[in-house]
Protein backbone atom coordinates (compact mmCIF):
# COMPACT_ATOMS: atom_id res chain seq x y z
CA UNK A 1 0.00 0.00 0.00
CA UNK A 2 1.45 3.30 -0.99
CA UNK A 3 1.56 6.42 1.30
CA UNK A 4 -1.03 8.11 -1.05
CA UNK A 5 -3.60 5.14 -1.04
CA UNK A 6 -3.01 4.81 3.21
CA UNK A 7 -3.37 8.89 3.12
CA UNK A 8 -7.22 8.35 1.67
CA UNK A 9 -8.15 5.38 3.68
CA UNK A 10 -7.87 7.34 6.79
CA UNK A 11 -9.94 10.31 5.69
CA UNK A 12 -12.49 8.04 4.81
CA UNK A 13 -12.46 6.57 8.23
CA UNK A 14 -12.59 9.59 9.44
CA UNK A 15 -15.99 10.61 6.69
CA UNK A 16 -17.72 7.61 7.64
CA UNK A 17 -16.55 7.86 11.61
CA UNK A 18 -18.31 11.84 11.49
CA UNK A 19 -21.21 10.28 9.73
CA UNK A 20 -22.16 7.54 11.89
CA UNK A 21 -21.78 9.88 15.35
CA UNK A 22 -24.14 12.38 13.64
CA UNK A 23 -26.43 9.76 12.67
CA UNK A 24 -27.01 8.15 16.00
CA UNK A 25 -26.70 11.53 17.93
CA UNK A 26 -30.72 12.06 17.39
CA UNK A 27 -29.26 15.43 16.70
CA UNK A 28 -30.32 15.53 12.91
CA UNK A 29 -33.59 16.83 11.37
CA UNK A 30 -36.49 14.18 11.94
CA UNK A 31 -39.52 13.71 9.39
CA UNK A 32 -42.51 14.49 10.64
CA UNK A 33 -42.39 16.46 13.34
CA UNK A 34 -43.53 19.62 12.79
CA UNK A 35 -42.27 23.15 13.70
CA UNK A 36 -43.14 24.97 16.87
CA UNK A 37 -43.39 29.00 17.06
CA UNK A 38 -41.95 30.24 20.51
CA UNK A 39 -44.51 33.40 20.31
CA UNK A 40 -47.54 34.13 18.49
CA UNK A 41 -46.09 36.17 15.72
CA UNK A 42 -43.40 33.49 14.98
CA UNK A 43 -43.14 33.06 11.48
CA UNK A 44 -41.77 29.90 8.87
CA UNK A 45 -40.12 31.47 5.89
CA UNK A 46 -39.77 34.96 5.77
CA UNK A 47 -38.65 37.44 3.33
CA UNK A 48 -37.07 34.67 0.64
CA UNK A 49 -40.27 32.22 1.21
CA UNK A 50 -43.35 34.86 2.68
CA UNK A 51 -45.72 31.94 1.23
CA UNK A 52 -44.26 30.00 4.19
CA UNK A 53 -45.65 32.42 6.55
CA UNK A 54 -47.90 32.19 9.37
CA UNK A 55 -51.35 34.51 9.00
CA UNK A 56 -53.70 35.30 12.07
CA UNK A 57 -57.15 34.07 11.37
CA UNK A 58 -60.19 36.34 10.54
CA UNK A 59 -62.39 36.83 13.64
CA UNK A 60 -65.79 35.63 12.16
CA UNK A 61 -68.31 37.75 13.30
CA UNK A 62 -71.10 36.45 15.84
CA UNK A 63 -74.50 35.15 14.83
CA UNK A 64 -76.00 37.97 16.40
CA UNK A 65 -73.96 40.53 14.62
CA UNK A 66 -75.00 38.32 11.69
CA UNK A 67 -78.56 38.90 12.48
CA UNK A 68 -77.98 42.89 13.23
CA UNK A 69 -76.11 43.58 10.05
CA UNK A 70 -78.88 41.83 8.33
CA UNK A 71 -81.46 43.64 10.02
CA UNK A 72 -79.86 47.29 9.13
CA UNK A 73 -79.14 45.95 5.39
CA UNK A 74 -83.26 44.99 5.03
CA UNK A 75 -83.65 48.64 6.60
CA UNK A 76 -81.96 50.33 4.24
CA UNK A 77 -84.00 48.94 1.60
CA UNK A 78 -87.31 49.99 3.33
CA UNK A 79 -88.21 45.73 3.69
CA UNK A 80 -89.15 46.09 7.50
CA UNK A 81 -90.95 42.61 7.37
CA UNK A 82 -87.61 41.32 7.08
CA UNK A 83 -86.07 43.18 9.49
CA UNK A 84 -88.13 42.31 12.03
CA UNK A 85 -87.41 38.43 11.12
CA UNK A 86 -83.85 38.95 11.62
CA UNK A 87 -84.63 41.16 15.12
CA UNK A 88 -86.78 37.89 16.27
CA UNK A 89 -84.34 35.46 15.45
CA UNK A 90 -81.93 37.49 17.29
CA UNK A 91 -84.36 37.76 20.39
CA UNK A 92 -84.30 34.01 20.73
CA UNK A 93 -80.38 34.61 21.30
CA UNK A 94 -80.80 37.12 23.61
CA UNK A 95 -84.44 38.22 25.00
CA UNK A 96 -82.72 41.25 26.37
CA UNK A 97 -80.67 42.66 24.04
CA UNK A 98 -80.68 46.84 24.08
CA UNK A 99 -80.09 47.09 20.73
CA UNK A 100 -82.63 44.39 19.05
CA UNK A 101 -84.89 45.79 21.10
CA UNK A 102 -84.20 49.32 20.37
CA UNK A 103 -84.40 47.93 16.49
CA UNK A 104 -87.13 46.11 16.69
CA UNK A 105 -89.46 49.04 18.42
CA UNK A 106 -88.37 51.09 15.51
CA UNK A 107 -89.29 48.67 12.89
CA UNK A 108 -92.62 47.58 14.14
CA UNK A 109 -92.76 51.78 14.63
CA UNK A 110 -92.42 51.70 10.47
CA UNK A 111 -95.24 48.91 10.01
CA UNK A 112 -97.47 50.22 12.23
CA UNK A 113 -97.46 47.72 15.00
CA UNK A 114 -97.80 50.26 17.81
CA UNK A 115 -98.62 47.57 20.52
CA UNK A 116 -95.59 45.48 19.60
CA UNK A 117 -93.41 48.76 19.77
CA UNK A 118 -94.90 49.87 22.78
CA UNK A 119 -93.89 46.51 24.41
CA UNK A 120 -90.22 46.75 23.42
CA UNK A 121 -89.54 50.33 24.48
CA UNK A 122 -91.37 49.31 27.84
CA UNK A 123 -88.77 46.24 28.35
CA UNK A 124 -85.97 48.37 27.14
CA UNK A 125 -87.54 50.84 30.16
CA UNK A 126 -87.24 48.25 32.82
CA UNK A 127 -83.53 47.53 32.08
CA UNK A 128 -82.45 50.96 32.27
CA UNK A 129 -84.91 53.49 33.41
CA UNK A 130 -82.89 56.22 32.44
CA UNK A 131 -82.58 55.34 29.09
CA UNK A 132 -84.02 58.65 27.75
CA UNK A 133 -84.29 57.59 24.40
CA UNK A 134 -86.34 54.35 24.95
CA UNK A 135 -88.42 57.12 26.80
CA UNK A 136 -88.87 59.36 23.83
CA UNK A 137 -89.67 56.68 21.61
CA UNK A 138 -92.14 55.10 24.18
CA UNK A 139 -93.91 58.50 24.22
CA UNK A 140 -94.22 58.80 20.33
CA UNK A 141 -95.60 55.08 20.12
CA UNK A 142 -98.15 56.25 23.53
CA UNK A 143 -99.17 59.31 21.13
CA UNK A 144 -99.58 57.34 18.07
CA UNK A 145 -102.02 54.78 20.47
CA UNK A 146 -103.75 57.90 21.76
CA UNK A 147 -102.47 57.94 25.51
CA UNK A 148 -101.69 61.46 25.83
CA UNK A 149 -101.38 61.52 29.37
CA UNK A 150 -98.47 59.13 28.76
CA UNK A 151 -96.96 60.25 26.36
CA UNK A 152 -96.51 63.84 27.86
CA UNK A 153 -94.93 61.64 31.00
CA UNK A 154 -92.44 60.12 28.97
CA UNK A 155 -91.32 63.19 26.66
CA UNK A 156 -90.78 65.08 29.68
CA UNK A 157 -88.67 62.01 31.30
CA UNK A 158 -86.54 62.23 28.05
CA UNK A 159 -85.84 66.11 28.68
CA UNK A 160 -85.18 65.93 32.02
CA UNK A 161 -82.80 63.09 31.49
CA UNK A 162 -81.26 65.01 28.75
CA UNK A 163 -82.23 68.48 28.79
CA UNK A 164 -79.17 69.78 25.67
CA UNK A 165 -81.18 67.22 23.36
CA UNK A 166 -82.47 68.95 20.78
CA UNK A 167 -84.42 66.61 18.90
CA UNK A 168 -86.28 65.94 22.89
CA UNK A 169 -87.66 69.10 22.74
CA UNK A 170 -88.48 68.72 18.96
CA UNK A 171 -90.31 65.79 19.72
CA UNK A 172 -93.07 66.63 22.39
CA UNK A 173 -93.48 70.17 20.78
CA UNK A 174 -94.72 67.96 17.73
CA UNK A 175 -96.95 65.88 20.01
CA UNK A 176 -98.32 69.10 21.86
CA UNK A 177 -98.98 70.24 18.28
CA UNK A 178 -100.81 67.56 17.68
CA UNK A 179 -103.23 68.42 20.53
CA UNK A 180 -103.80 71.83 19.58
CA UNK A 181 -101.89 73.20 22.37
CA UNK A 182 -100.34 75.42 20.04
CA UNK A 183 -98.57 78.16 22.35
CA UNK A 184 -96.99 75.07 24.07
CA UNK A 185 -95.47 73.47 21.35
CA UNK A 186 -94.05 77.01 20.02
CA UNK A 187 -92.00 76.50 23.04
CA UNK A 188 -90.48 73.84 22.28
CA UNK A 189 -89.65 74.39 18.66
CA UNK A 190 -88.00 77.29 20.06
CA UNK A 191 -85.72 75.47 22.46
CA UNK A 192 -85.05 73.07 19.95
CA UNK A 193 -83.98 75.44 17.64
CA UNK A 194 -82.03 77.12 20.43
CA UNK A 195 -80.14 73.74 21.26
CA UNK A 196 -79.70 73.47 17.22
CA UNK A 197 -80.44 76.14 14.55
CA UNK A 198 -79.74 73.12 12.25
CA UNK A 199 -82.92 72.02 12.45
CA UNK A 200 -85.02 73.42 9.79
CA UNK A 201 -88.45 71.98 10.51
CA UNK A 202 -88.25 73.70 14.01
CA UNK A 203 -87.61 76.91 12.38
CA UNK A 204 -90.36 76.37 10.40
CA UNK A 205 -93.15 75.45 12.86
CA UNK A 206 -91.79 78.43 14.56
CA UNK A 207 -92.57 80.89 11.66
CA UNK A 208 -95.87 78.75 11.38
CA UNK A 209 -96.54 79.42 14.90
CA UNK A 210 -95.47 83.02 15.29
CA UNK A 211 -97.80 84.45 12.37
CA UNK A 212 -100.78 82.38 13.82
CA UNK A 213 -100.21 84.76 16.75
CA UNK A 214 -100.07 87.97 15.36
Amino acid sequence: MTTFQLLLLIVAGGVFYLFFKQLFSGNHPKRGVDFEAKVADDQIGGINRPDKTFSTPEVQPTRMEQLLKMTDEAVAQDDFEEAKKALGSALIIDENHTEVLQKMGYVCMQTGEYEEAKESFEKLLLLDESDDMAHVSLANVLHKLGDEEGAEKHHERAIALDPEYAPHHFNYANTLYDLGRKKEALLGYTKAYELDNTLEEAEKMMKELGSDNE
